[in-house]
């Protein structure tokens, strides 16, 4: 089957934010993605279940082109984002970007002020027109990260500045700020305490009625209570990919079933 029959037969397959058919990544000789085939959907929460260098983090690179910074790698196989292809040679990783926002692990806010690390993106690629419409972006997007209340007052404040809850919060504000269609997280609060991770789990419930949301998480409690599908990795294969509840309660692969229950982790 040639590959655009491939890819047209998994598209057909549901209403799909992200298809991906047939991923494999390679840094250097090692295989680190083996055949990974799935369907994002929109406004829900997939979180990506494993344990540490199953693959996971890897994937989720794949869908945003980070792995291009990195020489070794190599990605094949097809990822469309509405039907197109994101690894096309007429695609900017750039503009890419803008649509797919990433937020890491460890918060990383700019140098700068509140203000400049939200204003950043928008700058960039041109969405505001003057420092008005720059002003209602920043505040709606400080809102939508649910931080605007703590920093409204102090917006000429270095957010290197703010706690961590707060700068990984600032964090989220400056990645929807491009108006994405989908938000990436990966482990975004493994650097967090309980209160602040919290807040985090909040907002990542909010974020879904608006946005595609893909988390990386080491914690099967917290795949549980933010996500409505998850995908199981191991070895770099997907073993399993389903309803969060089903995945949880009644894993249909051995190797799911002895992760949940802590067998192998």
């Amino acid at each position: 089957m040639n590959d655009m029959a491939r890819v047209e037969r998994v598209v057909d397959t549901g209403q799909a934010k992200i298809t991906a058919s047939d991923v494999q990544v390679h840094y250097g000789d090692t295989h680190a993605i083996k055949d990974v085939n799935v369907n994002i959907g929109d406004k829900t929460v997939t979180a990506f279940i494993g344990p540490s260098g199953c693959g996971k983090s890897t994937f989720l690179r794949c869908l945003n082109r980070m792995n291009d910074t990195i020489d070794v790698c190599r990605v094949k196989g097809n990822i469309l984002l509405d039907g197109e292809d994101i690894y096309d040679k007429r695609v900017d990783p750039v503009q890419l970007r803008a649509k797919v926002g990433m937020v890491f692990q460890k918060p990383n806010p700019f140098p700068k002020s509140i203000y400049d690390n939200v204003a950043y993106g928008p700058r960039i690629h041109g969405l505001a027109k003057n420092k008005a419409e720059l002003d209602e972006i920043v505040e709606k997007s400080l809102r939508r990260g649910a931080i605007w209340n703590e920093v409204k007052d102090r917006l000429d404040a270095p957010g290197t500045g703010l706690s961590g809850g707060q700068q990984q919060r600032l964090c989220i504000a400056r990645a929807v700020a491009t108006e994405p269609e989908v938000l990436l997280m990966d482990e975004p609060c493994s650097a967090l305490d309980p209160i602040a991770t919290a807040q985090v789990e909040e907002l990542i419930d909010e974020l879904r009625q608006r946005y595609s949301v893909v988390i990386v998480t080491h914690s099967m409690q917290q795949a549980a209570r933010v996500s409505q599908k998850t995908a199981f990795f191991h070895l770099g294969n997907l073993v399993e990919f389903g309803e969060t509840g089903q995945i949880f309660t009644n894993p249909q692969d051995p190797r799911t079933e002895s992760y949940i229950t802590g067998r192998i982790g």
